[in-house]
């Protein structure tokens, strides 16, 4: 029995041979045929001729079972895993690209780059499970939203302790500022503020979440409920002070936008600062405004309108002042006062019971009447106080039962002088 010849052919190509072999009967024109397979007249007449020199097996693509011309080296694919599994261990396959490129000018896609990962038994393509949500459309005007948080994070992989990113992303535009802190607290939210309005200008809105930084949780006071309002945190203070509107998100997706910057930070952010050797905060400040600056160059987006609600710093507005840490303390009769386990003179006499303490962004305290400065000194070494006088222990005599024969004598004597006028003798005078 002779063998046959085994034809390989998809799907797309057993329905062309389909219809050029109702041309070759007849039932279809050349026209209607290009109709059908969404050819042209003349690729129908080329399938034709090839199909009557080589039979049915002329529908087959020519490079069928060849190597592309573009196809790249061995050599540079294991050179790429090498790379992979020597320098660039846990990088994605779009930032390996971008740094092949930069580092080691190696230039080819980052899906040629996945393809050979997952080749290599050295990445695993994994498929987002995401929960439906509805989208909330970008504000219109650079400036009209912030939205603020801090991400605790081993930003240095082990080479110093973790600390806090403080980043700040503009709603329209998606332009990013950030500040690297030991912890996220009030002191580094105003601090990182203060120099964002510095730069850009005061904004018209923060979008935040309601960390105890951000959103104050204690009970509202007599005189809030009645104005209406609700206790603020120093920080949501020094907002209101500068007619910024606060808005508190209800849950982390809510602020999608800051939580999505984190995760490419995370992995982007943390492996640049590990090819650079950084390792202290100061050295990751300053390369984070080189960082930030390309990274707004290429996901930065425009806004759908033109204009910045950025407003100016007002001139005489004094930001240190505002941007403190105000705590209402009393005036003791000696004119001192204590406060964070420390004892401070007020070297002038004032008639209020109560000061504020100002403690600012630099670490320096001030202490305030009326927005006016008082002089005052901290006292190092309180006066020891007098030692006590020595007790003495006084024994108090203790009660005699009453069949005591002293009791008994006694009682039988002033009995005897009751009766008698003459005292007895032998008895000495009590």
């Amino acid at each position: 029995m002779a063998e046959r010849d085994i034809i390989t052919m998809n799907q797309k190509e057993l329905k062309q041979l389909h219809v050029i072999h109702k041309v070759l009967e007849g039932s279809l024109t050349q026209k209607q045929a290009a109709e059908v397979v969404s050819l042209s007249e003349r690729q129908i007449r080329r399938i034709i001729r090839r199909i009557e020199a080589e039979g049915d097996k002329g529908i087959q693509h020519r490079s069928r079972g060849k190597q592309s011309n573009r196809r790249l080296p061995k050599k540079l694919t294991e050179r790429v895993v090498q790379l992979y599994q020597e320098k660039y261990q846990g990088f994605g396959p779009t930032l390996i690209t971008e740094k092949l490129l930069e580092l080691e000018g190696i230039a080819v896609s980052k899906e040629t780059v996945r393809t050979w990962l997952i080749e290599a038994g050295q990445w695993q393509k994994g498929r987002k499970v995401r929960t439906h949500r509805q989208w909330r459309e970008r504000k219109s005007c650079f400036g009209e939203m912030l939205q603020l948080d801090g991400s605790h994070h081993d930003w240095f992989e082990g080479r110093r302790p973790k600390c806090v990113l403080m980043a700040y992303i503009d709603d329209a535009t998606s332009r990013v500022y950030g500040r690297f802190y030991e912890y996220e607290g009030t002191i580094p939210a105003m601090d990182s503020f203060k120099r964002y309005i510095r730069k850009y200008g005061i904004p018209m809105s923060i979008y935040m979440d309601k960390h105890t930084t951000y959103k104050s949780t204690a009970e509202p006071s007599i005189e809030d409920e009645i104005n209406g309002t609700t206790p603020l945190s120093e920080f949501g203070r020094a907002l209101t002070e500068l007619a910024v509107e606060i808005i508190h998100a209800h849950s982390p997706q809510a602020k999608g936008r800051i939580e999505r910057l984190f995760k490419t930070l995370q992995d982007r952010l943390v492996k640049e600062m590990t090819i650079r050797g950084i390792s202290t905060i100061e050295e990751a400040n300053n390369y984070l405004h080189i960082y930030l600056a390309a990274h707004n160059k290429r996901f930065a987006v425009k806004a759908k309108e033109q204009d910045d609600l950025h407003r100016d710093i007002p001139k005489g507005l004094n930001l240190d002042k505002i941007l403190c840490i105000r705590t209402v303390r009393s005036l003791r009769n000696d004119f001192t006062v204590a406060h964070n386990s420390k004892l401070y003179q007020i070297e002038k006499g004032v008639k209020s019971k109560e000061v504020t303490v100002e403690e600012r962004i630099n670490g320096s305290m001030f202490i305030t009447l009326n927005d006016v400065r008082l002089p005052f000194r901290e006292i190092t070494a309180r006066p020891e106080k007098p030692k006590a006088a020595t007790h003495v222990r006084r024994y108090k005599a203790r009660p005699q039962p009453a069949d005591h024969p002293w009791k008994k004598w006694n009682s039988r004597l002033f009995r005897q002088m009751r009766g008698q006028t003459k005292r007895p003798q032998g008895i000495a005078t009590l």
